[in-house]
């Protein structure tokens, strides 16, 4: 039977992969090399972890097509894994937080990186009025069966961001979103375009210690996410025209057992 271009693909990706486990990170570099020839668009986040093994440039994002990939694959068992198995609890610690501020009452909420509706249903009772966005169409398909949201998109953020004419809003989440975005300037420039006076902007990110950066405002850790510096972040938001109110302390998941830092931002446009 002739092989396919999927077959060579997945025969390639798997031969990296392995390289990689096995800690021969320049022979892996090669083996992804030939990966993204096979495969442009990148479903398999090669770029990534070229970056994440220290033997490429770190790419100013996560390609749309590993991300949407990777989440629709996993979709029917994410509330499970994210929550049980690796401990992520950011969008209640949002709410918690929320409360404790004393913001508990909006107009409009867009939940940027909705997923299934974590965040959604935890901050269901919030919003009079609530809109989802994700790039993966099975993740969506859950949180439409779920009815957290008056409105659901498959978009990436940044483009909704960039294309919505609608009414603006007043609580904007984008909890597990930075991890997959390394330059934050288009996702905050559109946050802010979309945002009414005195709207919030809350979300999550990952960090390092400060010498993992080399003096970069973000790169890629080892489990192929990116982590930014928290004066990188704060510089941005201010640049857009946020106030950052607070960046708590937080940590976001577990990883193999570890917990992952992280902060949990809450902005105010100015």
């Amino acid at each position: 039977m002739a092989k396919t271009e999927d077959d060579a693909l997945a025969e390639a990706y798997n031969r990296a992969l392995k390289l990689e486990k096995s800690g021969d990170h320049d022979a892996a570099a090669k083996a992804y090399a030939e990966v993204l020839v096979l495969d442009p668009d990148d479903h398999g986040g090669a770029a990534v972890r070229l970056a994440s093994i220290k033997r490429g440039a770190v790419p100013e994002r996560a390609p749309e097509a590993y991300v949407a990939t990777l989440f629709d694959q996993h979709a029917d068992v994410f509330d499970k894994v994210l929550v049980e198995d690796l401990g992520y609890h950011v969008p209640m610690l949002l709410r918690q937080r929320l409360i404790e501020l004393g913001h508990t009452s909006f107009d409009r909420l867009l939940d940027l990186g909705c997923g299934t509706g974590l965040t959604g249903s935890a901050l269901e009772d919030m919003a009079d009025d609530a809109t989802g966005i994700d790039l993966a169409e099975n993740m969506v398909e859950i949180a439409h069966e779920k009815g957290l949201y008056d409105t659901l998109y498959v978009a990436d953020a940044i483009d909704y961001l960039d294309d919505n004419d609608d009414e603006a809003f007043d609580l904007i989440a984008a909890t597990d979103v930075l991890p997959y975005l390394g330059a934050l300037e288009p996702l905050f420039t559109g946050a802010a375009r979309n945002a009414s006076p005195g709207a919030l902007f809350c979300f999550s990110s990952e960090t390092l210690p400060e010498t993992e950066f080399a003096g970069k405002p973000y790169t890629v850790g080892a489990y192929q996410r990116f982590a930014h510096r928290q004066a990188y972040v704060r510089e941005t938001l201010t640049a857009c025209g946020f106030e950052t109110l607070e960046a708590g302390d937080i940590t976001v998941r577990h990883e193999q057992g570890a917990p992952i830092p992280g902060h949990l931002f809450i902005a105010r446009l100015r």
